[in-house]
């Protein structure tokens, strides 16, 4: 069996990957500096993986970590707008210089093929919908560049050294082990969690912002399929999500009726750096990866608040 190594495998979506790929009998080292991932994430996988606790920007703990390693799925960043915006020298490191280090120590370790956790930030706030991999990258924030940039590493590296990459460019991920309280979690989690808990939501604008809300099991899948997938996916980009757009007053809705809340709503002003809609053309990673939508917009949301009622039961036992 295969041999992977997952950075940022305590966050969401790393330790999503991971127990994916365990359940195929992968071979699993997992890498993450524990700065936004939580050890909580790998309780129970814990003892089937390596784990190190490393940051990406070290060479030698990546040159060590890619030893014989077949596939790389390159999960960590700092993945906040707001901080990147604070802070964008700071979140520079992690987001750009890390990917290139983890680049190198992938290339010398002879990887085969190294997956990209991109971002649809990459757009901008471009009138254009839905996003096209073809359409030119707009990227607003600091983070935005800073992955922007990480695509352009990963393309040059395919070229140049012949190491496969493909990146993916993921819409607004949400789903079960997506930290609420965390400053880098998504609209959709801090929802749930204060909705469930009884508390007022808050909604940054007028309600009207729009995205591709991807529920978890689509990112795991199209990061399997990137993996498996032909030569001719090397040093390609492709939209990870739905193809739907929701906005930010339809998801309170949704999560309003599953969960019984009876509470209001707060508004707030418009934050910097955010964009105001987006939606993803989805038919190029349906082409050539053979991606297709695995749990759709309501679903997510059920096995979310399922999940979270399930977490804050066991803290309100605890």
């Amino acid at each position: 069996m295969a041999k992977v190594l997952i950075t940022g495998i305590a966050g969401f979506i790393g330790s999503s990957i991971a127990r994916e790929l365990l359940a195929q009998g992968a071979t699993i080292v997992g890498v993450d500096n524990l700065s936004t991932g939580r050890m909580e994430n790998l309780e129970e996988i814990l003892s089937s993986i390596e784990f190190r606790r490393a940051d990406v920007q070290d060479a030698q703990a990546m040159d060590d970590a890619c030893v014989d390693v077949d596939y790389v799925f390159h999960e960590a960043a700092i993945p906040s707008v707001p901080k990147s915006v604070q802070d964008p020298v700071g979140t520079n490191g992690p987001n750009l210089d890390g990917t290139l280090t983890l680049l190198e120590a992938a290339r010398k370790a002879g990887v085969k093929r190294l997956m990209y956790a991109a971002s649809s930030a990459a757009y901008g706030d471009a009138p254009e919908l839905p996003k096209t991999e073809a359409m030119l990258p707009a990227p607003i924030s600091p983070y935005a560049v800073q992955k922007v940039a990480g695509e352009h590493y990963l393309s040059s590296y395919a070229r140049v050294y012949g190491l496969e990459t493909v990146s993916l460019r993921y819409f607004n991920i949400f789903g079960p082990r997506q930290d609420p309280t965390s400053q880098y979690s998504g609209v959709l989690a801090r929802f749930i969690s204060q909705m469930t808990a009884g508390e007022t939501p808050t909604i940054f604008g007028d309600g009207q912002t729009s995205r591709d809300f991807t529920y978890i099991d689509n990112v795991v899948s199209a990061n399997l399929l990137a993996a498996k997938a032909p030569s001719s996916v090397s040093g390609k980009i492709f939209n990870v999500a739905t193809g739907r757009r929701v906005t930010l007053l339809e998801a309170y809705q949704a999560i309003k009726k599953i969960v019984g809340y009876t509470g209001d709503i707060q508004f707030k002003p418009e934050r910097e750096g955010d964009i105001k809609h987006s939606v993803a053309d989805i038919s190029l990673a349906q082409q050539m990866l053979g991606y297709r939508v695995v749990a759709d917009f309501t679903y997510g949301l059920e096995m979310t608040i399922e999940w979270s009622k399930g977490v804050q039961s066991m803290t309100a036992i605890a």
